[in-house]
């Protein structure tokens, strides 16, 4: 087990695929499409993120965020990533790797949102399943954390779907849409399968939204 910080560049950063997506680190020239997509979920999105700033869609804005992004890579603590369909390249959401520990914990912390018209067709869950597995395999850590609102169901019925398991309640843990807000908790740990949740048909079509807690 490695015990140091991983440094990678954002270049060199993989390219994770599932059958019908993949994921990328973001990029300048993705700004467009991302600018696109976060106005039209914007309703859909509040509700489980940050609030956002004012000049959040500028490109001034998206240039920091790109630069904080290539900071975190290089210093192996967050890895971002954007989630395209295979076929048309078109940007769907993101996903991100936050927070990331080294030494006796080798952890972190997911956070993932959908563009509203791709929600419900699966795709987070095969996203988020390509997550883990690049969490354990190649950055070879011990456990992934995550947390969603006790009123979001289709994430907590994603989360279990994929083999986390839920942890605890988090009284005023997050600062979500303007207020603190109280959240569940979720772990899944290296080689570990918890039993099978009962999990209703529609929660499951329906697990594409959590809140992008470190956007």
């Amino acid at each position: 087990m490695s015990f140091f910080r991983a440094s990678t560049s954002p270049q060199s950063l993989a390219t994770l695929t599932t059958r019908r997506l993949y994921l990328r680190a973001p990029n300048m020239a993705d700004f467009a499409q991302w600018a696109d997509l976060r106005a039209r979920s914007r309703d859909f999105l509040q509700p489980w993120e940050p609030t956002w700033p004012a000049d959040d869609l500028t490109k001034t804005s998206f240039r920091k965020r790109m630069r904080r992004y290539n900071q975190n890579i290089r210093e192996g603590s967050h890895y971002p990533f954007f989630l395209f369909n295979r076929d048309t390249d078109e940007l769907m959401g993101g996903l991100n790797l936050s927070n990331v520990r080294r030494g006796v914990a080798q952890a972190t912390s997911l956070g993932y949102w959908m563009g509203e018209s791709f929600a419900g067709n699966g795709f987070m869950k095969e996203a988020v399943e390509r997550i883990c597995c690049f969490s354990f395999n190649d950055l070879h850590l011990h456990r992934i954390e995550a947390a969603c609102l006790p009123t979001n169901a289709a994430s907590r019925a994603l989360l279990t779907k994929v083999g986390f398991s839920e942890l605890g309640y988090a009284p005023s843990y997050l600062y979500i849409n303007g207020m603190w807000q109280d959240h569940i908790l979720f772990g899944k740990i290296r080689d570990f399968t918890p039993a099978p949740a009962q999990v209703s048909p529609q929660s499951e079509a329906d697990g594409d939204k959590m809140p992008l807690t470190h956007a």
